[in-house]
């Protein structure tokens, strides 16, 4: 995450905090412990003084290995703090320049061990990340940790306080019809509804035998204005805009009252909008689109399947000629990096991916997003950008349906009384979000710094020639990250 010997090129963000720690472990050590577990991860520098232009400088500190005595002593305290997530390589002495300080390395926690807090109380003592300070978590923040940690899934919950009057039956219809093409002669087609329901398992028995909705069902069939009644911030949204109007020219919302405002219903008229009417010639050689329209699906049934639907601000979907991000409520249960790269499933809604894989929509492989951006590579269009935001959780995929140009200037800036260039403000900026994102491709960086693709791949050769990050992956997977 750092390179020590530059440590005079960091500041403060959102992965790194520095510490002089010359009186001994500052108490707020801990709420930073509980940030950084709670957020992306990142590190903690003790006998690190951070200076008036923001850069970071080592200031030796006369016994560290005191320090980190005392820390190990206190972090395997169950009183203090809540779970030791780090082992022993993620605490170590480096030395700068001769003087020496500790290194304390924060992994992003695990889910089943989130909230991380300090003190007793997941409430009062559960903190995370912003920027370059730590903020004391929401009640709300606090219980979307603690919905992840559980074992269930959100939406194998039975909702007992509600019957089978909550389902829209022309929207169970229609689903069937579909299964029915997708999967001629299944065991299911001659049930009634409410036996197709259970065995689908969006319906459950109650202790009485007694049979009612459960989480996946409502969300998938029923009216909105029952799904409101467990999920009161619960709110689809999808949206068009033409290049020449600031307007909304199309726009489909589950409150409307002109439809059933179900996932299921949605997930039909959306993928028909995003796959069907996009501005752009998605093929300019004349090639098959269906790899195109299937990652779109796939994308789509990603974001609705992944939602924390008591979450704020609901799944929002916005389709513009160049571009269409894809936003859903709740934070990754597993890291970027594992998701981009594949093969783990760790899903919040696994009624609502059973659903979708009986008519032939999503996987439960962990494959959707490595699928998803190995289609944009073919397709020569920049890479699929995944962003995850706090307060509240939120995920966002943006899927660019152009090419970049190949075009940049050079100009130079003044700041202060220093003269820099571009290139300088560029790669610091660079340097900044690697250490908050870890890793980043070519296109990313370009859209960070607002710089054509050509400008982007020449300025992260500099800093791969000058030791400040390194590459990993061939040509069309590789990425940049600091150096160690």
């Amino acid at each position: 995450m750092i390179d020590f010997t530059h440590i005079e090129k960091y500041k403060e963000n959102n992965r790194i905090e520095a510490k002089k720690a010359l009186g001994g472990l500052p108490h707020s050590i801990w709420e930073t412990y509980s940030a950084f577990a709670n957020t992306l991860g990142g590190i903690i520098l003790l006998g690190v003084e951070e200076q008036k232009d923001k850069s970071l400088h080592p200031i030796d500190l006369p016994d560290p290995e005191l320090l980190i005595e005392d820390f190990w002593e206190i972090v395997n305290d169950l009183r203090k703090v809540s779970v030791n997530i780090l082992s022993e390589k993620d605490v170590t002495v480096e030395q700068i320049n001769g003087k020496r300080i500790v290194a304390i390395r924060v992994p992003r926690a695990r889910r089943s061990d989130k909230p991380v807090f300090v003190e007793g109380d997941p409430f009062s003592g559960s903190y995370r990340r912003n920027g370059e300070g730590d903020y004391r978590c929401t009640k709300e923040e606090v219980h979307a940790m603690l919905r992840d940690a559980a074992i269930q899934a959100q939406d194998m919950a039975v909702l007992e306080n509600m019957d089978l009057t909550v389902f829209d039956y022309d929207s169970v219809k229609r689903y069937r019809t579909r299964m029915e093409t997708d999967r001629p002669g299944h065991a299911w087609e001659g049930l009634d509804d409410a036996e197709f329901l259970y065995k689908l398992g969006a319906v459950g028995r109650s202790g009485d035998g007694k049979m009612h909705p459960s989480a996946a069902g409502l969300l998938m069939f029923g009216y909105e204005y029952e799904i409101v009644k467990e999920y009161p911030a619960y709110f689809l949204d999808y949206r068009e805009q033409t290049e020449s109007d600031t307007c909304w020219t199309n726009r489909i919302v589950s409150s409307s009252g002109d439809w059933s405002g179900n996932i299921y219903d949605f997930y039909v008229r959306v993928c028909n909008k995003i796959t069907q009417e996009i501005s752009i010639p998605l093929n300019p050689d004349g090639g098959d689109p269906a790899p195109i329209h299937n990652a779109l699906r796939e994308a789509l049934a990603n974001c609705l399947i992944n939602a924390d639907y008591y979450g704020r601000q609901g799944i929002v979907i916005i389709k513009r000629p160049d571009r269409i991000t894809l936003s859903n409520p709740g934070g990754f249960r597993i890291d970027v990096a594992t998701a981009k790269s594949g093969g783990v499933s760790d899903p919040r809604n696994s009624g609502l991916i059973r659903m979708f894989n009986l008519i032939d929509v999503g996987k439960r492989t962990g494959s959707g997003i490595p699928h998803i951006i190995n289609v944009w590579n073919k397709q020569g269009w920049p890479a699929p950008v995944i962003t995850e935001s706090f307060e509240p959780d939120r995920i966002t995929l943006s899927l660019t349906l152009i090419a970049h140009e190949n075009r940049v200037t050079e100009t130079a800036t003044v700041v202060g009384k220093t003269t820099k260039s571009k290139s300088q403000i560029q790669k610091q900026a660079v340097i900044t979000y690697l250490t908050e994102s870890i890793e980043a491709r070519t296109v990313e960086v370009a859209e960070l710094l607002g710089v054509k693709y050509a400008r982007a791949h020449r300025l992260l050769a500099e800093m791969v020639a000058d030791g400040t990050v390194v590459t990993e992956g061939g040509k069309r997977s590789r990425v940049y990250k600091l150096r160690a």
